[in-house]
């Protein structure tokens, strides 16, 4: 029954923050930073625009700008490409992803990659399954 519930606990916190980088920037935890995307990847209908939201989560300490590079694999496009997240804005990135019309229908992969002023960069990634309309 315990372990029930932890796992229910588990994945409600799994659903509810996404699916996270491992650390960048500083090695303690309060002087770092990772990257959220969402968690169960985005359905897209061949030549739709959908708007998702990616977002940082800073350590207490964790006060530098953070350079994203946003790359989509071959078949969908992601705009933008590249933001820089200042320290003192919002940690919210809002992206806007498109599949073609004749876009293969299929799994797709976007690419997220951050880098600190200082300290190490951190990558995370995300599905995007393309459908028929």
């Amino acid at each position: 029954m315990r372990i029930g519930i932890v796992i229910g606990m588990v994945l409600a916190l799994t659903v509810a923050y996404g699916c996270t980088s491992p650390r960048g920037g500083g090695m303690a935890k309060e002087e770092g930073f990772k990257i959220a995307v969402p968690t169960f990847g985005e359905e897209l209908k061949q030549g739709e625009t959908k708007d998702v939201t990616i977002s940082l989560h800073r350590g207490e300490y964790f006060k530098q700008d953070v350079k994203l590079h946003i790359k989509a694999s071959e078949g969908i496009s992601v705009s933008p490409t590249e933001v820089l997240v200042k320290a003192s804005e919002t940690p919210r990135v809002p992206l806007r992803i498109t599949a073609g019309k004749n876009a293969n229908l299929g799994e797709y992969k976007i690419y997220v990659k951050g880098t600190p002023e200082t300290g190490e960069e951190t990558s995370t990634e995300f599905n995007v399954k393309v459908v028929a309309p």
